[in-house]
């Protein structure tokens, strides 16, 4: 996995070459999982995104089908996420038995922590959750257990997804294949994890700033 993370391109274009077309459902399975499953935050989603940008650049894979494929595993994981938060997020919440198999399956933290900036920040955090690693894995399932309207969640879904995956292929096709960035494309990589990293590390201090104030 750790190889696969740091090694996108490689590894993307090797499947194109061995699979062909079907490179598209890999593609689809991954972004779906990362964004559907509250227990797959660790699956790649930017650095994925931005990959595959640089190879539409390059015409490995064709730009139009790669955005709508993308578009659309983004929109329908955070549906199926949503789904699942409707029907046993108020449960998973409510539990107080640490030891109970959702306490074990779900990390606790970072539920908390999703719910915590959907109370901040309402619809809007579904859109801007999608740039956030880890949160926009959880958010989805809090919004779900919040009770959102589902045409609300629709809407900024729509919107997030759209938004999402436009701007990291966007990014890919753009810079991918400059000379320096495709030399040094671990260290982008890891880059691009970390600065996306950053708006949760804010959220996170912020409060720590306030009561030390």
């Amino acid at each position: 996995m750790l190889d696969f993370v740091l090694h996108f391109d490689r590894h993307l274009l090797e499947f194109v070459h061995t699979y062909g077309s079907w490179v598209y459902g890999l593609l689809f399975a991954i972004i779906f999982a990362e964004t559907g499953f509250v227990v797959t935050p660790f699956l790649p989603g930017d650095s994925l995104l931005f990959a595959a940008g640089a190879l539409c650049a390059t015409g490995a894979l064709s730009a139009p089908a790669t955005f709508v494929f993308l578009a659309v595993a983004a929109f329908t994981g955070n549906a199926v996420n949503y789904t699942v938060g409707r029907l046993v997020g108020p449960r998973v919440f409510s539990a107080s038995d640490s030891s109970g198999i959702s306490h074990r399956l779900l990390n606790r933290d970072h539920l908390e922590r999703a719910h915590g900036f959907f109370d901040q920040y309402g619809g809007k955090a579904v859109v801007l959750s999608r740039f956030m690693p880890i949160v926009r894995t959880f958010l989805p399932f809090v919004a779900g257990a919040a009770a959102m309207q589902p045409a609300a969640f629709a809407l900024y879904n729509l919107i997030g997804a759209v938004g999402w995956v436009g701007l990291c292929l966007g990014a890919g096709w753009l810079f991918g294949n400059v000379p320096i960035i495709k030399e040094n494309f671990s260290l982008v990589t890891i880059g691009i994890v970390i600065v996306s990293l950053l708006p949760m590390v804010f959220e996170y201090l912020r409060p720590r700033r306030h009561k030390s104030a």
